[in-house]
């Protein structure tokens, strides 16, 4: 174990600590007996925790789960404004870099791989947008459709289209505002920006389970637990407010679907159809969270059983962090 309450990299750079993996895995949980063993504060790695009034449908840890451990990046954009990568980059390394001044332990929690490698790394190709035309590539998206956008995004970036689903609307047309940009494809950016060091010295731990049954079932149950805790009342209330359908934060799993049925005459059917749907995509992301991270060799992996070990993962942790001293 380590002896100091406080741990710090050892290098040069400035040491961070990040708890990622697939949705539904116990990570805030993780990071809060964590933050409470090593002195450190959680900086949210969720592209969507940062919008407000959308608690239940992305999890967002409560007052009572933060059990007084300061979260940064949570509730904090109205949910009608775009949020982009380059702007959480810059947001959360002011954040990360604020921690450290304070002598805290900086630990980011999440499973937004692409926000947890920028952040990293220290740059971001994606700060060179055009909102203009990402909004013209959306319509483009909703009129011929996710399958025919991907061709287009194959014609001029074959890589990072075989790296996307066509209903991934949101990372084909960023991927197109780039390229359009920029004249380079994200394959290029991701190059280049790879090529240079990194900004953070970060100790990589991702959560699964062992068993693939066990990961689907408890994102099947966290998904009937957002229903019967609100969630459908939760998207209504979002679409009272004037959020459109087109928004960023309408885009996230659970909202998109919702939205789709709401307003209107909403039936036991179209509800659990909805429901299904949700749970499907979920599982589609958490395989998706899976094999972006089975990419990074330097990701540290808890491997659980059926029930989460919060204590024995954190004995793991720190002997890890021991492992940097």
């Amino acid at each position: 174990m380590i002896n100091s309450k406080k741990w710090k990299a050892t290098g040069e750079k400035p040491g961070i600590i990040v708890i990622t993996g697939p949705t539904a895995t116990g990570k805030s949980a993780l990071g809060v007996r964590l933050a409470k063993v090593i002195d450190g504060e959680i900086v949210s790695a969720d592209s969507m925790q940062v919008y407000m009034h959308m608690d239940i449908g992305t999890a967002t840890p409560s007052i009572g789960d933060m059990c007084g451990i300061p979260h940064h990046l949570i509730s904090f954009i109205p949910p009608q404004e775009d949020y982009s990568v380059a702007r959480y980059v810059s947001d959360a390394s002011s954040c990360v870099d604020d921690i450290i001044r304070r002598g805290k332990v900086p630990i980011l929690v999440g499973g937004s791989g692409l926000y947890i490698d920028s952040l990293i790394k220290g740059r971001c190709f994606s700060a060179r947008g055009n909102a203009v035309l990402r909004r013209k590539l959306e319509r483009e998206y909703d009129i011929i459709g996710g399958k025919a956008m991907l061709m287009k995004l194959r014609e001029v970036d074959s890589e990072s289209a075989e790296r996307l689903f066509e209903n991934d609307k949101k990372r084909i047309v960023r991927a197109l505002e780039i390229f359009k940009t920029t004249g380079k494809p994200v394959s290029v950016h991701d190059k280049e920006t790879k090529a240079l060091p990194d900004r953070y010295d970060a100790v990589k731990i991702a959560l699964t389970f062992s068993n693939r049954h066990d990961l689907y079932s408890g994102i099947n149950n966290r998904v009937d637990d957002m229903i019967s805790g609100g969630l459908i009342q939760e998207v209504q209330s979002l679409l009272d407010m004037g959020v459109s359908r087109s928004n960023t934060s309408m885009q996230a799993i659970g909202y998109k679907e919702l939205s789709a049925i709401i307003p209107g005459n909403v039936d036991d059917v179209k509800i659990n159809e909805a429901v299904e749907k949700i749970k499907a995509e979920s599982r589609r992301y958490a395989k998706r969270q899976l094999t972006w991270l089975r990419r990074d060799v330097d990701v540290r992996w808890i491997i659980r059983e059926v029930s989460p070990d919060f204590d024995g993962d954190v004995k793991k942790i720190t002997e890890i962090l021991d492992e940097k001293k």
